[in-house]
C-alpha cells in the first residue's frame, strides 16, 4: 500500500511532443502530387478573396534553378494572422467560418478551407519557401523557411521561423495580397507535367458556371509552347452531340436534353430538343433478409445536401462522327481521355479529385464495360456537378483533398446520379441509334427482314440471280435461326432463374422458420411442395428449347406461381384476368421461354412499382381479344408508365431507363415472341378493356397464329 501511495504522490503528466519531420510527414502523404499542392495554394487565395492568381512557373527542366511563384492579389495577412493562424497546424479557423456561414467580406465567398493544413502543401513542392504579405495599407510580412533545417531540429520550439517587416517590396503602393517563392523544387518538371498543371489550376473554377470573380492564371516564360494549342472545354463541348442540363433534389430530379445531329448527317437527322423530363431518384438497398440487391426510392431531403444543378455534355466517338464534328480528332480524343468524367464543384468551386483520371468515383467505366451500347465511360463525357455550399455540409472533404468521406449522404448522392445519368443514357440511345442508322452501321432491322430485302432486291435483277444464291441464302438463314434460338434460350434463363431462385430462397426461409416454431405436418408438407414446384421452372428453363402447344390461362397460371411471393413481399395487389373470365386461347412456342417473358413483364412492373410506390400497387396480368390481328396476354400495372418512349425504343437492345439495368429484357422478350410468330405491342389508354386501376405501363404478347 505504502509503494502504491509513494507511486501516486509521484504521478506526472505526459504530453504529446512532435519532431519537426511530422511536418515533413504530412506534407507528403496528405497532398497527392504537385498538381494539388498548386491547387491548394490557389484555394487560399481564393479564400482570400483575391481577384486573380498567377501561378509561375520559370526554369522549369534545371532543378536547380526551377522556381514555382504562387501569387494572389487577396487581403493579406497581418502578424497576428500570421501568427495565430497561419503557422498554427490544424487551426480551427476556416471550419468556424464555415459552421458560422461567415463569408468573405468583398465577395461574399464560402470558404474552401476547412482543416487547416493546406499550407503543407507548399512543402510538396519545393524545399525552400518564402512567404510574402501584406494587407492593405500595412507593412509587408515575410517568413522564410528551409525545411532541411526545419526537419533536423530536435523539437518543434527549436525549429521557429524568423518573421521580417519591411517596407513594401512586392505588394507596392495600395496593393495587398500574398506571394509564395518556392525554390530547391523536390522534381524537374517536363512539358506534360506543366500541361497537366494547366488543366489543374484551370479546372479550379467551373467552366459552366464558375465564379466571375476569380481568375487563375498560369505562365512558364521560355517555355510558352507547352501551352500552346491545348484543347480547351469551349472547343470541347462545341463537339458534343448531347447536351444536359437539369437538377434533382429530394426525391425527384429533372433535365432538359437536347440532341444536335453533326453537319453531315443533319440533313436526315433533326435537332431533338426535349424539356423537363422527371426523374424519380433510386438506390440499391437490401429487403433485410436475404440482403438480395434491389433498387429502392431514394429520398435525398434526409441529409444536407441542398439542390445540386448539373451540366453534362455527352460525346460520341465514333470515328466517323469525331471527324464530322472537328478538324483536330486527335487533339479532342487526347482532352476527352484527360478530362473525361463528372467532376463537382461547391459554390463554383471545384472539389478535387472528382473527374480526375483514374478516380472513377461513379464506376462509370465498370458500367460501360457490362453494358457497353447503352452506357457512358469516362472519356465520353464533360460533366460538372454544382453544389451550394451552406446547404451540402453533409458532403464532407477528406483530409488528404481527394473526395469527399464516403458517408451515407455521400453514398446517396452518389446513387442520385446514377439515377439522373441512367434516364439521360435512355434518350442518348435513342438518338445514337438512329444516327448508327444514317452512318449505315447497324440499321437496327432484324437480321432476318435485312434477308427479305435482299431477296426483294435479287428478284428485281431478275430470277435467275435468286435462284443461283437462294440455296445458299436458306443455308445461312437457318444457321442464323439455330443460333438465335440457342441465344434466346440461353439469354431468358440468366434473366429470370434469379428472381426464381429468390423467390424459392423465400420459401425456404419461411419452412425454415415453421419447422423451428413445430409447424404442423401439413404445414410443412404445403411448404416442401410449394418449393417443389417453384423449383421446376428453373429446371424446365435450363431444358433444351421445344415448340408446343399450350394455353395462355397456362402460361399465366404458372408465370403468376413464380412471382407470388414477390408480390406479397412487395405489397402488390394482384388482379386475375382469368379469375375476371377472361378468354383463354391456344398457343404455339417454347412454354419455357413464354412463362419467362411473362416473368420478365411481372419483375418489371414490380420494379416500377416499387418506384413510384403509389399507396396501393396494383399489378393486372389477363387476355384480351381487343387488339387487331389476335389475341393477346396482357401486363399492366398502376406504376410510372412509358411517358414519350416510343415502342421501337422500348424493344431495342440495351435502350433502359431502370438504374442497374441491362436494356435486354423488352428486346428478349419481343425476340422470343418474334420466334413464337407474335410481337409485343403497347396499347395505349382506352385500346382494351382494363380494370380501372391500371393506369401506368401495358404491355401485350400478341399471338398472331393461334388454335
Amino acid at each position: 500500500m505504502a509503494v502504491a501511495a509513494r507511486k501516486k504522490s509521484g504521478s506526472e503528466k505526459l504530453i504529446f511532443r512532435v519532431r519537426p519531420r511530422l511536418l515533413t510527414l504530412l506534407g507528403d502523404q496528405l497532398i497527392k502530387d504537385a498538381n494539388l499542392a498548386v491547387f491548394e495554394l490557389v484555394k487560399n487565395a481564393y479564400d482570400a478573396d483575391a481577384t486573380v492568381c498567377a501561378v509561375t512557373l520559370e526554369h522549369p527542366t534545371d532543378q536547380s534553378k526551377a522556381t514555382i511563384t504562387v501569387e494572389d492579389d487577396g487581403v493579406g495577412m497581418d502578424e497576428e494572422t500570421l501568427r495565430d493562424v497561419w503557422m498554427m497546424i490544424a487551426t480551427d479557423f476556416r471550419a468556424l467560418q464555415r459552421q458560422g456561414d461567415k463569408r468573405t467580406k468583398k465577395f461574399n465567398r464560402f470558404p474552401l478551407g476547412e482543416k487547416g493544413l493546406g499550407r503543407l502543401s507548399a512543402h510538396k513542392l519545393g524545399r525552400s519557401i518564402r512567404l510574402i504579405t501584406r494587407r492593405r495599407g500595412g507593412e509587408e510580412l515575410v517568413l522564410d523557411f528551409d525545411w532541411d533545417k526545419i526537419e533536423s531540429a530536435d523539437d518543434l520550439e527549436s525549429a521557429g521561423v524568423e518573421l521580417e517587416s519591411r517596407d513594401p517590396e512586392t505588394f507596392k503602393g495600395n496593393q495587398h495580397g500574398t506571394c509564395f517563392e518556392i525554390t530547391r523544387l523536390r522534381e524537374t518538371w517536363s512539358r506534360g507535367q506543366a500541361r497537366r498543371l494547366h488543366r489543374a489550376v484551370n479546372s479550379l473554377c467551373s467552366p459552366f458556371r464558375g465564379p466571375e470573380d476569380f481568375e487563375v492564371l498560369l505562365s512558364i516564360p521560355g517555355h510558352e509552347e507547352w501551352l500552346q494549342n491545348l484543347f480547351s472545354a469551349e472547343d470541347a463541348n462545341k463537339c458534343a452531340l448531347y447536351h444536359v442540363r437539369g437538377s434533382f433534389e429530394g426525391k425527384t430530379g429533372t433535365f432538359d436534353y437536347t440532341f444536335t445531329p453533326p453537319p453531315g448527317s443533319s440533313k436526315q437527322l433533326t435537332k431533338r430538343p426535349e424539356k423537363g423530363i422527371k426523374v424519380d431518384l433510386q438506390k440499391k438497398g437490401d429487403d433485410g433478409e436475404t440482403k438480395r440487391r434491389g433498387y429502392v426510392p431514394l429520398d435525398l431531403s434526409q441529409h444536407n445536401i441542398g439542390k445540386v444543378s448539373f451540366d453534362f455534355w455527352l460525346f460520341d466517338r465514333d470515328p466517323a462522327v469525331l471527324r464530322d464534328v472537328t478538324d483536330d480528332v486527335k487533339g479532342l480524343k487526347d482532352y476527352l481521355d484527360e478530362n473525361g468524367g463528372i467532376r463537382i464543384y461547391r459554390d463554383g468551386i471545384r472539389v478535387y479529385d472528382f473527374g480526375e483520371p483514374g478516380n472513377d468515383w461513379l464506376n462509370l467505366d465498370i458500367r460501360r464495360v457490362n453494358t457497353p451500347t447503352a452506357r457512358t465511360s469516362n472519356n465520353q463525357i464533360l460533366g460538372a456537378l454544382r453544389l451550394d455550399a451552406t446547404k451540402s455540409g453533409d458532403l464532407r472533404e477528406k483530409t488528404n483533398r481527394e473526395g469527399f468521406i464516403e458517408n451515407e449522404a455521400f453514398e446517396d448522392f452518389r446513387a442520385a446520379v446514377i439515377s439522373m445519368l441512367t434516364q439521360i443514357e435512355a434518350e442518348k440511345t435513342k438518338d445514337q441509334r438512329r444516327l448508327r442508322e444514317v452512318l449505315g452501321k447497324g440499321t437496327g432491322k432484324r437480321v432476318f427482314e435485312k434477308l427479305a430485302e435482299v431477296r426483294e432486291v435479287l428478284e428485281r435483277k431478275g430470277k435467275d440471280v435468286l435462284a443461283e444464291v437462294e440455296p445458299k441464302l436458306k443455308a445461312a438463314e437457318k444457321e442464323m435461326e439455330i443460333y438465335r434460338d440457342q441465344l434466346l434460350h440461353a439469354a431468358v434463363p440468366g434473366l429470370t432463374i434469379g428472381m426464381m431462385l429468390h423467390g424459392a430462397e423465400k420459401i425456404l426461409d419461411e419452412l425454415r422458420a415453421a419447422t423451428s416454431r413445430g409447424a404442423s405436418a401439413e404445414r410443412i408438407k404445403e411448404l416442401v411442395d410449394r418449393l417443389y414446384r417453384a423449383m421446376r421452372p428453373v429446371t424446365n428453363l435450363l431444358k433444351n428449347p421445344g415448340s408446343a402447344k399450350t394455353s395462355a390461362a397456362v402460361l399465366i397460371k404458372e408465370a403468376i406461381f413464380s412471382a407470388e411471393i414477390r408480390l406479397k413481399r412487395h405489397n402488390i395487389e394482384l388482379i386475375n384476368g382469368l379469375d375476371r373470365n377472361c378468354p383463354d386461347f391456344k398457343v404455339k412456342g417454347s412454354k419455357q421461354m413464354l412463362v419467362a417473358s411473362i416473368t420478365n413483364l411481372i419483375d418489371n412492373s414490380i420494379h416500377w412499382l416499387e418506384t413510384k410506390n403509389p399507396k396501393q400497387k396494383y399489378l393486372y396480368i389477363g387476355t384480351t381479344y381487343d387488339i387487331e390481328e389476335g389475341p393477346a396476354i396482357v401486363v399492366g400495372d398502376n406504376g410510372p408508365g412509358f411517358g414519350k418512349d416510343d415502342p421501337d425504343d422500348l424493344i431495342a437492345a440495351f435502350f433502359t431507363r431502370r438504374a442497374g439495368g441491362m436494356g435486354l429484357g423488352l428486346y428478349i422478350v419481343s425476340e422470343v415472341m418474334r420466334v413464337s410468330n407474335g410481337r409485343i405491342a403497347f396499347p395505349s389508354k382506352g385500346d382494351i378493356d382494363l380494370p380501372d386501376q391500371i393506369d401506368g405501363a401495358v404491355v401485350a404478347l400478341q399471338f398472331l397464329e393461334t388454335e
